[in-house]
């Protein structure tokens, strides 16, 4: 096996290692009400996994600015500081509002780049589009008309308009645009917390979804199109400003067209790694099942640079090492 694509396969089961980390920590905390504890209790795992792989990383999507978040913020370093220079974004729990639930879908998420992979974007809403693999270029798109998109997608796919199934954030401000998809005929489901598996759902064949539509987090559209890198797909992105201190902070993250609608490529850039650990359970991935002695986790990891995608299940021996290691 050449040096470098051993080199990637090492990269990305060290990545697992560190999304599970986090998910067991997190999932810790399922159903006790509490997502400030559940988030810092993945935060606190995850920087620790991370801390050891042999990467000279920096942080570009994490938990906020420096002064703002005491772990993982955006320029700081992680890894050994060995190795190569490493743009790495991370959601260390999505869905925290979840996990206190006892809810689905919750994950743990990092994507690892090379230098300058990642569109750098502050902590503020970005509206998105995405579908699966083996369909025409530019079939759906931002600037298209909610009707246009779902009338070119059936026809793409050869199916009618009524059998397609559409993905969203249940949030009030989705109101029109559920009116405007039920117009058109097609069918909804409806998603509490975690655009990230919403995206991903939408390229898995067996999830019985069509496409992801609607407004959530930018940092989480950026891993979304890390994720959706390696297994195709298309994705559009487009940041939502509603108001000067939200408009500041993006010209701050080094935006300068404010309007400007990006591609999957734009966003997630070269040769991409990306894994994901399930929480809770949930129809992307399953969630830390505990056994006596231990738990059980699901992961997937993604390679750009082969395309592959991988699911991995983890059988963690608590007697003979950490919980979160």
């Amino acid at each position: 096996m050449p040096k470098q694509i051993a080199a990637d396969c090492n990269l990305a089961m060290e990545a697992v290692r560190v999304t599970e980390a986090a998910a067991l920590a997190a999932s810790l905390f399922m159903g006790c009400g509490d997502e400030k504890a559940a988030d810092q209790a993945a935060v606190d795992a995850m920087q620790a996994a991370l801390s050891s792989l042999t990467i000279n990383g920096t942080v570009r999507i994490g938990e906020g600015r420096e002064g703002e978040a005491g772990k993982l913020y955006v320029g700081e370093k992680v890894g050994t500081g060995e190795g190569t220079k490493t743009s790495v974004a991370i959601v260390p729990l999505e869905g925290k509002s979840i996990v206190a639930r006892g809810g689905p879908n919750a994950l743990s998420v990092i994507a690892m780049a090379e230098v300058g992979g990642f569109l750098s974007v502050p902590d503020i809403y970005m509206e998105k589009i995405a579908i699966g693999p083996g369909l025409p270029d530019g079939v759906v798109g931002l600037n298209a008309s909610v009707a246009d998109n779902l009338n070119n997608l059936a026809a793409a796919k050869g199916i009618g308009v009524a059998d397609l199934v559409v993905c969203l954030l249940d949030r009030p401000r989705h109101g029109q645009l559920v009116s405007q998809i039920r117009d058109v005929g097609a069918r909804i489901r409806l998603i509490l917390d975690g655009d990230v598996a919403g995206v991903i759902a939408a390229v898995q064949a067996d999830s019985g979804v069509d496409i992801y539509m609607g407004i959530g987090g930018a940092p989480q559209g950026v891993l979304a199109a890390a994720g959706l890198r390696g297994v195709g797909g298309q994705m559009q992105g487009r940041l939502v400003l509603r108001n000067g201190d939200e408009r500041a902070a993006a010209q701050a993250a080094g935006i300068e067209d404010l309007e400007r609608t990006y591609s999957i490529d734009e966003m997630a850039a070269g040769n991409i790694t990306f894994a994901a650990t399930g929480v809770t359970y949930g129809a992307m991935l399953e969630g830390v099942r505990n056994v006596p002695g231990g738990a059980i986790t699901h992961s997937m990891v993604v390679r750009s640079v082969t395309g592959t995608l991988h699911y991995i299940e983890g059988h963690h021996d608590f007697s003979r090492r950490s919980r979160y290691g």
